[in-house]
């Protein structure tokens, strides 16, 4: 995970990106509805990234009965974290897929 901020990264971005990790996939659903929210760089990197992890959390969460999907959870829960402390989240194959389609 990188350190690196991105811009200039308010409380409330961080407080945003928490929420979408925690609550995902529902709350980057909601974040790309709201106009304001979703054109912040900060939370335009972390929410497409818990989008997708959110997903897949579910449908593995789903075909294994929970195992995954509680592991996936926490998971999700420390990138939240680490998002409100301001640091930019790195997670393996999902951020270079986002960042290759364009959507960070």
């Amino acid at each position: 995970m990188s350190t690196e901020p991105m811009g200039e990264v308010t409380s409330d971005d961080k407080l945003w990106a928490l929420l979408v990790y925690v609550f995902a996939p529902l709350s980057p659903i909601i974040i790309m509805l709201m106009a304001d929210k979703k054109d912040r760089p900060f939370i335009k990197a972390q929410n497409m990234q818990a989008l997708i992890l959110g997903i897949l959390t579910v449908v593995l969460g789903s075909i294994t009965l929970g195992c995954v999907g509680i592991l996936g959870w926490i998971y999700q829960i420390y990138l939240g974290f680490q998002a409100y402390n301001g640091k930019q989240v790195v997670i393996p194959v999902i951020t270079d897929f986002v960042k290759n389609q364009g959507w960070a």
